[in-house]
């Protein structure tokens, strides 16, 4: 958990960093309310930049152009599919037209058309289609860090993010890894109290229950030095549970009490058993640990050649190969089977077989593990005041940093904080880009405002000839001189000659229908 505070702290203060430099301009290390001096001219007036703005001359309507100067359709489905394309880009402009003033684009900048295509999230047209912010949106240009000497530390805050960042995603690769191999249990000391009450009868009792004498047995437990912040329950250590009372004195039918797991069982932290009574009585308890992964038993032959007596199949088979490794009972011209010993003869009852058979032969050689066996004395003798016995039990214990661990992976805690810090840089670094638009335009226009205005109203030109879809250059055609081209006699002849061959089809459709 510790690690898991530190490196979600660590990006979330070097978020704010960050986010505090762009928008305060205080570096790491300055005194509070400090602020960094600006330098070269001003970065002109607030607002979105300009040049964002569609391709349309402030104050006049959009244009309506003439259908003799639009490209003919091939059907009348095509025409209207054109005029609908047509009216949802004049919708687009219009929604654009709302969120940015008109504007006039720099000399050497690119036209408006194209810078609509960089900003697709503040498009609301776009919708779901929004590019996702990048690491490199967050980077100034080479040009503003020239201009602003100090935006030097917030690159170097930046650079120390990533490296942040390939760190933290370096040692969650390295915990997922560790989480899929198996990590050793550990050792720990289960202690069991074993405790009895017993209560005489009353014969001024008025239920049934005061009048009897009874005793009550409790079985409760607790793991020592357990570091983990979720206690085990008692009951999740075990598999089952059996207390054994005197067949004499409660017959064959109820001298058993059990429990055992299943997989709707809610764990406790222990158990208690009442019974009728007034005389001391004999139990046993057989506890059967619940052991992760499963263990077994070994056969007796087995055993007492491996030195093992209750292990899990995979220790099992791995003292086997040892064997095998050991005595060089593994057959020189296939590696694949195993010349047996005597020994292995007695337990798998053949002269030679191969390893991969082992794991078969082992089911019958494997039994369940013996259970914990505890004999105790329900003792009624008021004056006996040793009423509670404690036992110590070694339970394996899987290891606490695995959990940590997998808490670490599964953890979401500062990551909306970190990417609401996120969204304010980028909007912040978008902020500076805009600025920086409006002071080269300022400095253009200021520079030479003749020629920039040339320059802008060709460029808003070209732009209105692609949005409206025009053939030819209506500036040209504007003007008188435009028709005195040696062209214009022919092209009044042909457009002569057509409107008589359209008049012609007609009489001879109007003749075609009066004969019928």
């Amino acid at each position: 958990m510790a690690t898991e505070e530190t490196a979600g702290g660590a990006r979330k203060a070097t978020k704010s960093k960050l986010f505090e430099f762009l928008v305060h301009g205080v570096r790491p290390g300055m005194p509070s309310g400090a602020r960094m001096p600006h330098q070269g001219a001003p970065m002109g007036p607030p607002g979105p930049p300009y040049g964002g703005s569609p391709a349309v001359r402030p104050g006049l309507p959009s244009p309506v152009m003439e259908p003799s100067r639009k490209r003919p359709a091939p059907s009348q489905q095509v025409q209207q599919q054109q005029q609908q394309q047509q009216q949802q880009q004049q919708q687009a402009v219009q929604n654009r037209a709302r969120k940015k003033p008109v504007g006039f684009p720099g000399a050497n900048e690119m036209p408006a058309r194209q810078m609509d295509m960089r900003e697709p999230q503040s498009d609301p047209t776009l919708g779901s289609n929004a590019k996702r912010r990048k690491m490199a949106d967050k980077i100034l240009p080479q040009r503003i860090r020239e201009l602003v000497p100090e935006s030097q530390a917030y690159m170097d805050l930046l650079a120390f993010e990533r490296k942040l960042d390939q760190t933290i995603m370096r040692k969650r690769v390295d915990i997922q890894e560790a989480l899929k191999r198996p990590m050793k249990q550990q050792k720990r000391k289960l202690r069991l109290y074993i405790s009895n009450t017993f209560n005489p009868a009353r014969p001024d009792a008025d239920d049934s229950d005061g009048s009897i004498a009874s005793w009550e047995l409790r079985v409760e437990g607790k793991l020592l030095d357990d570091p983990g912040k979720q206690k085990k329950k008692f009951s999740s250590f075990f598999k089952s549970l059996v207390i054994e009372l005197d067949k004499d004195l409660y017959g064959p039918d109820n001298h058993l009490v059990e429990w055992h797991r299943t997989a709707t069982t809610q764990e406790t932290d222990g158990f208690q058993v009442k019974r009728p009574g007034d005389v001391s009585v004999r139990c046993t308890l057989l506890l059967m640990l619940d052991y992760q992964p499963p263990q077994f038993k070994l056969d007796p032959r087995l055993a007492r050649l491996l030195g093992i007596h209750t292990q899990t199949r995979s220790c099992i088979i791995q003292a086997l190969w040892q064997y095998v490794k050991t005595n060089k009972l593994q057959d020189s011209h296939d590696k694949e089977y195993i010349n047996c010993d005597k020994y292995f003869q007695q337990i798998f009852d053949c002269p030679r077989l191969k390893f991969s058979e082992i794991p078969q032969r082992l089911t019958n050689l494997l039994l369940p593990p013996d259970p914990i066996v505890i004999n105790h004395v329900i003792s009624v003798d008021p004056n006996d005041q040793k009423k509670t016995a404690c036992y110590d039990i070694d339970v394996e214990v899987e290891d606490p940093l695995k959990s940590q661990m997998s808490s670490f992976l599964l953890s979401t805690a500062n990551q909306q904080e970190i990417a609401s810090l996120d969204n304010k840089i980028h909007e912040t670094i978008e902020s500076i880009n805009q600025l920086k638009i409006q002071r080269d335009f300022m400095l253009s226009f200021s520079r030479d405002p003749k020629g920039y205005i040339q320059d802008w109203l060709k460029s808003q030109s070209r732009d209105l000839k692609l949005m409206t879809d025009v053939v030819g250059n209506p500036e040209e055609e504007r003007r008188a001189a435009f028709y005195h081209e040696p062209w214009s006699q022919e092209a009044v002849s042909r457009y002569f000659y057509c409107k008589i061959q359209q008049r012609r089809q007609e009489l001879e459709q109007a003749l075609a229908v009066r004969n019928t």
